[in-house]
């Protein structure tokens, strides 16, 4: 497999969300390059321990954004298209990492101005 595919349970976020969010993740990244193929819906719903209809959700959800094309009896392959993110989609994935970001620390008993304190501290450190 090109990349690991791995669901957070405790994230809150749906698992068709995330199987798109990794998908994207791995084109952004260059570990899935197109024309690359990926793996059946079934071997997916399996490895991942999830229902069938789950994963061909993420499927058709990117199919029809153009970022995946299937052909039938070939099986579904990484778009030779240009993937681009909207705005819209941008917004959407910074605010999934911040509430995902927000309910583990709380889950960990971090408050909140000690995680905003360590998060400061780290972006100055990176300039």
């Amino acid at each position: 497999m090109p990349i690991a595919f791995r669901l957070d349970a405790a994230s809150g976020v749906p698992f068709y969300r995330q199987i798109i969010d990794l998908i994207l993740g791995g084109i952004a990244t260059g570990a899935l390059t197109p024309g690359e193929q990926l793996p059946t819906v079934r071997a997916l719903a399996v490895d991942l321990q999830v229902n069938l209809n789950t994963v061909a959700k993420a499927y058709k959800e990117l199919e029809i954004r153009g970022v995946l094309a299937t052909q039938q009896g070939s099986g579904t392959f990484v778009s030779q298209a240009e993937v681009r993110r909207d705005e819209v989609e941008r917004r959407r994935q910074v605010v999934q990492l911040a509430d995902e970001l927000l309910a583990r620390s709380a889950a960990m008993g971090v408050p909140l101005a000690e995680l905003l304190a360590e998060l400061v501290e780290r972006a100055e450190a990176r300039r």
